[in-house]
């Protein structure tokens, strides 16, 4: 018996090694943020969030299959944590009562009856919810969970399990059969059935010769206690690792249950966070690879959504047909933003998630691929273009078509022209290769370069300067502009007077800080 709450025929593999290179997609995109509202402290919770959203599913029947289990649970919220707390219940209970660490059988033998027992309390609690509160769901998964519930764990089964939790206890002592073998050694030990009820004194008066004999040992006879343990354990051998095997089985059952059911419990935590601050959360609808499709409303990043302490502007973006996205325009313009929503929603959209958006589709890839540029480090023993290079090397031998790269400010580290070729290079052989990129950057030399020969396969988007250096942090269908507003180069060297106060900035400074932005900026 299986949950099936995450793919709709197998269970999910949360031992399972993360792909590489995932820690640079947890720092680029912020995900510990996300992880963090998830787990609300709960440190399972926490590595479970990131199991599931970080193993990236490609088949479009189980993301929807997931959405549907993950609204029935939004529906529900206080059945499905009952049903959590029950999971968790058995799980505690296996940590704290006697466990079955000592090879003697009849040792084993207890253990294993000790645990079978409690978790036949906590199955029952199961039974009962299937029983009260099937017709509240409409999923497959859910309703599949609880159909099973009913079916395996019928009155049948727990008058089954009863009597022979009973019968294994021996409180009448343990029926055993065995034949001698050479050397008058005991073989073919056997353990008998168990009478259901004792013999009335009817019968003992009438019982004619019997058929067996016994004995008693001494109390003081240790060397014949030995050889009574010995024989008892070769008769209830088989037996106790039945017993533990069975008592395994109904862990591990608790164990996916726990683990499954923790994603969606996680996925409310997040969204009940996000709805607390005036986020919008609507379920994506994925699309297959081709053709490429992006389609957004109000698409927000969610780890700015959560650390903001006010509104978060969204953006609307229709890529649909577009393999390359590129993201120019003024600094602090909400480009680098709106690059780590689209990673954000591409991966919780294929992990079974809502997004922060009022609608978001998308088609589905096989991973995600970071390359944003880095801090300067101290202790890098080599320049930062060497240090991108190498990242995008790690990257070039992982990646596969049908992915997604995301790019931010990548290849800045030197020149414009420089730069401009490296990234031209790269994002050919990655378009070449079947693989969509998104791509924000300050060089002109680089986005414009696309204008014409990719044309119809690029979308151009630009992020807005008002002409009182006000941001609206919103992006607009646009081409990239050859400046890159060296006012606010000016201001940010120091130029800036107050906050009101615009001061007189010579032309002459302003045009030679663009010309040395434009061929120097990193």
């Amino acid at each position: 018996m299986k949950p099936f709450l995450l793919y709709p025929d197998q269970s999910f593999d949360f031992d399972a090694e993360l792909p590489l290179g995932h820690d640079s997609l947890v720092d680029d995109l912020e995900l510990t943020v996300v992880f963090d509202a998830m787990a609300q402290r709960d440190q399972f919770l926490f590595e479970v969030s990131k199991k599931v959203l970080l193993t990236t599913v490609t088949d479009l029947g189980v993301i929807r299959y997931r959405q549907e289990v993950l609204a029935d649970c939004v529906a529900e919220r206080e059945i499905i944590k009952e049903i959590y707390a029950i999971a968790l219940g058995a799980l505690e209970d296996r940590r704290t009562l006697w466990t079955y660490s000592s090879k003697r059988p009849s040792s084993i033998l207890a253990g294993a009856l000790t645990q079978l027992e409690a978790a036949v309390v906590r199955l029952r609690e199961l039974r009962r919810i299937a029983d009260d509160h099937l017709d509240k769901f409409g999923s497959k998964g859910l309703r599949g969970l609880l159909c099973n519930l009913q079916d395996e764990l019928n009155d049948e089964y727990f008058e089954t399990i009863d009597y022979h939790l009973k019968n294994l206890r021996f409180r009448d002592g343990i029926p055993l059969s065995a034949e001698l073998g050479p050397d008058n050694i005991g073989t073919n030990f056997v353990l008998r059935r168990v009478e259901n009820a004792k013999s009335s004194w009817k019968g003992w008066l009438h019982r004619g010769k019997r058929s067996s004999y016994s004995f008693t040992i001494p109390p003081r006879d240790e060397a014949g206690d030995r050889a009574l343990a010995d024989l008892t354990s070769r008769g209830i051998n088989q037996v106790a690792n039945a017993a533990a095997q069975s008592a395994e089985h109904i862990i591990s059952y608790f164990t996916s249950l726990r683990a499954e059911l923790g994603f969606y419990l996680s996925c409310i935590n997040l969204r009940d966070e996000l709805t607390a601050k005036g986020q919008l959360v609507s379920f994506p609808e994925p699309c297959s690879w081709q053709p490429a499709t992006l389609f957004t409303a109000g698409l927000r990043d969610v780890s700015l959504a959560l650390l903001a302490k006010g509104p978060v502007v969204g953006n609307d973006v229709d890529a649909r047909g577009k393999s390359l996205l590129i993201v120019t325009g003024a600094n602090s313009g909400g480009k680098s933003t709106f690059l780590r929503s689209v990673g954000l929603a591409q991966l919780m959209m294929q992990c079974g998630m809502f997004v922060t958006a009022q609608t978001y589709r998308a088609s589905v890839c096989d991973r995600v691929f970071t390359h944003f540029i880095r801090e300067e480090d101290p202790s890098m023993n080599h320049g930062r273009l060497d240090e991108e290079l190498s990242r995008m090397s790690a990257i070039v031998e992982r990646i596969t078509p049908h992915c997604l790269m995301l790019f931010n400010e990548s290849f800045a580290a030197t020149n414009e022209r420089e730069g401009s070729e490296i990234g031209r290079q790269v994002v050919r052989a990655l378009l070449d290769a079947d693989i969509k990129v998104l791509f924000v950057t300050h060089q002109f030399d680089f986005a414009a370069s696309f204008l014409n020969p990719r044309r119809e396969s690029t979308l151009f988007l630009r992020a807005q300067r008002e002409l009182d250096g006000q941001r609206r942090y919103q992006l607009v269908v646009a081409d990239p502009l050859p400046t890159s507003s060296g006012k606010d180069l000016y201001y940010e060297l120091g130029g800036w007077m107050g906050k009101d106060e615009h001061p007189r900035v010579p032309t002459s400074l302003v045009d030679s800080l663009e010309a040395d932005r434009r061929s120097t900026k990193c």
